[in-house]
């Protein structure tokens, strides 16, 4: 079949598996041509399957020799359908990793649940013995508990609501848009699917299990920003959230296991590119970045994290040991000319104080659209195989 995309909302419907495969390919090409510190060699990577979960595996695999094992919620293709990005990512990886003589192992399944957790375990146990690193990555918009109770995030305000710009992608039409505030229920419920609950209870059922070794450390991802998007994350329902998170690392240290939060830099990612306001800001903050020569991608920032941040030596952290990838982007001179340019940003100057190309171009990357040497006219075969796990 020809696969070209198809966007509905905020995400898209087809991806493409050579675009995808080469896009890894670039990844983990990246990996290899840089210096590498001495790292895990047995990790864990739950969320593996896109964005910074996949530059992380890529990056514990190709800067350290690790064998990794990946947690994934994705689909295969099926009829006309396409496999997800996430799908055709893994495969891709998978791929590499065994032709380099590397461990990459992938079970299919919600990370949330005990079953897949136990699977994890009894994979780790057989294969590996024991991990020296968890990632944990997830980013889903829903959490199923064992009851069959469904919690699901929001993305808004707490307390009051936020008037500020914000832009219509698809129109490049910038307007205003108020955010009303989240309910007490949708606070918690937000916290309940992307707070550090989960990360705990993998962390403790791995001690448990004897399956982390004495030297583990795990991490988590997180983002602060600027002031500008305090009142739709740092201070809204998802910053809640990642608040309930870096407490649960706190806790998971104090238990024994060094747990750390890395601030990463703001990208393009399904879950970005939902956010009121937040899209805006990273379409300026790439025109100004690309034009300081320091803008990253997920890989950059998964490199610097391993390579220069967590196992170069005792791990680099601020005063409330969280590791700050989003160095870079908190810059004063960055973060000035930001604001200057959103003082003014209309729709008649996109062109001119915003990298609306940029983010698209990284928005369809997401799915394999848009790679280099790739031809989209082609008929292509949508399938692909991930491991024996999945």
């Amino acid at each position: 079949m020809v696969i070209q995309p198809k966007v509905r909302g905020f995400i898209c419907t087809t991806a493409h598996p050579d675009g995808c495969q080469a896009i890894v390919k670039e990844q983990i090409d990246y990996i290899k041509s840089q210096p590498h510190a001495n790292g895990p060699k047995r990790v864990l990577v739950v969320g593996a399957s896109m964005g910074y979960g996949l530059a992380s595996r890529i990056t514990a695999a190709y800067s350290f020799g690790a064998a990794t094992i990946g947690v994934i919620f994705d689909k295969p293709a099926s009829g006309n359908r396409t496999a997800t990005a996430g799908w055709y990512n893994t495969a891709a990886f998978e791929a590499f990793a065994h032709a380099d003589g590397l461990y990459a192992e992938t079970i299919n399944g919600d990370a949330y649940s005990q079953e897949i957790k136990d699977k994890t375990i009894a994979l780790i146990k057989k294969d590996l013995g024991q991990v020296d690193m968890v990632v944990y990555s997830l980013a889903s918009p829903r959490r199923t508990m064992a009851d069959g109770t469904t919690y699901s995030s929001v993305l808004k305000t707490v307390g009051e609501p936020y008037t500020n710009k914000t832009i219509d992608l698809k129109n490049r039409v910038v307007s205003d848009i108020t955010v009303n505030p989240a309910t007490d229920e949708e606070v918690a419920a937000t916290v309940k699917v992307m707070g550090g609950e989960d990360w705990k209870e993998w962390i403790d059922a791995m001690k448990a299990a004897g399956v982390l070794s004495e030297q583990a450390v795990t991490v988590a991802y997180s983002y602060i920003g600027p002031v500008l998007t305090h009142p739709m994350y740092a201070d809204g329902s998802i910053g809640k959230a990642k608040d309930h998170l870096f407490a649960a690392s706190k806790q998971i240290t104090a238990e024994g296991v060094p747990a750390y939060i890395s601030v990463n830099k703001a990208l393009v990612t399904q879950s970005s590119a939902a956010i009121p306001i937040v899209p805006l800001y990273i379409s300026i903050l790439y025109k100004v970045m690309k034009a300081h020569g320091c803008h990253e991608g997920c890989i950059e920032q998964m490199y610097r994290l391993m390579n220069q941040k967590l196992f170069n030596g005792d791990a680099v952290t601020d005063e409330e040991n969280r590791i700050r990838l989003d160095d870079l982007e908190m810059q004063p001179a960055i973060q000035a000319e930001v604001q200057e340019l959103w003082a003014s940003i209309a729709t008649d100057n996109l062109d001119t104080h915003a990298d609306i190309d940029g983010y698209f171009s990284d928005f369809y990357r997401l799915f394999g659209f848009g790679a280099d040497g790739v031809d989209y006219t082609a008929d292509t075969d949508p399938v692909r195989t991930v491991g024996n796990n999945a």
